[in-house]
């Protein structure tokens, strides 16, 4: 793991049959309330790294993720990538998100942060900063739903912590993978929790 001081996953063997669902990047018009309606149907719990700016936008459906009991995190305020961005920059856009996201949890964009950027968050913050050990690649325009599905039933184990996007790009590998996520997973007696 390029950051050891992050949290990829849970330990498998106190995990029991739990794995922790996330969406990327919204929360956005279309894409939100179909996961949201998705997870309600298998009493589903995720957690949902918003961009500030789309918060500000849809207050609204922000005020629902919270009020059907999954957990939101801050993934900046305008999707900075940590890599190209100076450091000053690019906390202050988190600050700004932080306005917006109340939590502790913290996501950086394509996973792409500098060391500075993270012992920043870490220590000066105290932001949970969280990557992922399955990335479902719904965002990729050569994956279709199915594959993208397979990818995670795969990938996945007790303790993992599977990343979807809710946007514009993903919606449509979304419609076709989630379910037959939830599904699977669900039949096999897996429990979807938010990240504690």
């Amino acid at each position: 793991m390029l950051y050891p001081s992050c949290l990829w996953n849970y330990p498998s063997s106190g995990a029991g049959k739990k794995i922790y669902l996330s969406f990327d990047d919204g929360p956005h018009a279309a894409a939100t309330p179909f996961v949201l309606d998705e997870l309600k149907k298998y009493h589903a719990k995720a957690t949902f790294f918003c961009i500030g700016k789309n918060v500000a936008e849809e207050a609204a459906l922000y005020r629902r993720i919270l009020l059907e009991g999954h957990r939101v995190g801050n993934h900046t305020n305008n999707h900075l990538n940590g890599w190209k961005t100076e450091n000053k920059i690019y906390i202050q856009n988190i600050e700004r998100a932080r306005e917006l996201i109340d939590s502790d949890l913290f996501r950086p964009p394509y996973g792409r942060a500098t060391g500075f950027q993270i012992r920043n968050l870490k220590e000066k913050l105290n932001y949970k900063i969280v990557m992922w050990d399955v990335l479902s690649g719904d965002f990729d325009p050569k994956v279709n739903g199915r594959q993208a599905a397979e990818r995670v039933i795969q990938k996945s184990r007790p303790g993992s912590i599977i990343v979807f996007h809710d946007s514009a790009k993903a919606l449509q590998v979304l419609h076709a993978a989630l379910p037959i996520v939830l599904a699977y997973f669900s039949d096999k007696g897996f429990a979807f929790e938010t990240i504690k």
